[in-house]
């Protein structure tokens, strides 16, 4: 089984990218975040090729969305926990052959001052409550998507971000890890354990160019799904593309 994230900064600015790549690697499973598109909106062409999409949208900015080649029942459209007018699409899970799908969007937090900060800082909170609560019923449970978390210093070229970023505060970093002492494991450092393995690329400032990366995307597997994982790849070469986005996919597969 083979499971893609991919950040695709508008789902109709890359709808070409995305479908070549799809037609290319032909994923059983492809999470997006940041469509930035309403599900009215979202471009015809994916079902057209033979897919099925499960969609939390959003005019403008935020959305995600998952494609699959089988019908998906959508076991949560929203993150549980968070507050009934919390209008941001960030979050959208399924249940699938017996697995649980979670792709998400997670607030990055450098905007809207202390306000902002304190938004990811909740969104990450009723993450972690939801997985443990998955995580006690024993079910099988794949989170993936753009965190905006770079887990260590590794996880960033240095220079690149200050010291107080959102991305790297202790506070932001310490949610993280929560995660992974639950009991869930990333599963790109599970086979990669040292080294780069960027994810993103900013558009200024030559960030691509001169290698000025962050690992901010990220696939969390629970341990009967950890224990399948046999590779797990961003793929590098997609931010070179023409019209790319500044991320890049990353597939995990699964035996």
């Amino acid at each position: 089984m083979r499971i893609a994230t991919w950040n695709v900064n508008g789902v109709r600015a890359r709808e070409k990218n995305v479908l070549a790549w799809l037609a290319r690697e032909n994923p059983d499973f492809l999470l997006m975040q940041e469509i930035k598109c309403e599900a009215a909106a979202f471009p015809a062409s994916f079902r057209n090729a033979g897919w099925h999409a499960a969609l939390a949208g959003q005019k403008g900015f935020n959305g995600v969305a998952i494609l699959s080649r089988s019908e998906m029942n959508v076991s949560h459209p929203a993150l549980p926990g968070l507050p009934a007018d919390d209008a941001h699409a960030r979050y959208i899970e399924i249940d699938v052959g017996g697995l649980r799908i979670g792709n998400l969007y997670l607030p990055n937090g450098n905007s809207g001052g202390e306000a902002g900060y304190e938004y990811k800082i909740r969104w990450m909170d009723s993450l972690y409550a939801h997985a443990t609560g998955l995580l006690a019923d024993d079910k099988p449970l794949i989170l993936a998507g753009d965190y905006n978390v770079c887990p260590e210093d590794i996880d960033y070229a240095p220079g690149t971000l200050p010291p107080d970023d959102a991305l790297l505060r202790p506070p932001t970093r310490a949610r993280y890890w929560q995660l992974i002492w639950a009991g869930l494991t990333d599963a790109v450092r599970a086979l990669k354990p040292t080294g780069k393995a960027y994810t993103f690329w900013d558009y200024q400032a030559g960030a691509w160019q001169k290698d000025r990366g962050l690992r901010i995307d990220h696939a969390l597997l629970s341990p009967t799904v950890a224990e399948r994982l046999v590779a797990a790849t961003p793929q590098r070469h997609e931010r070179g593309e023409d019209t790319p986005s500044d991320h890049v996919p990353v597939i995990i597969e699964l035996a």
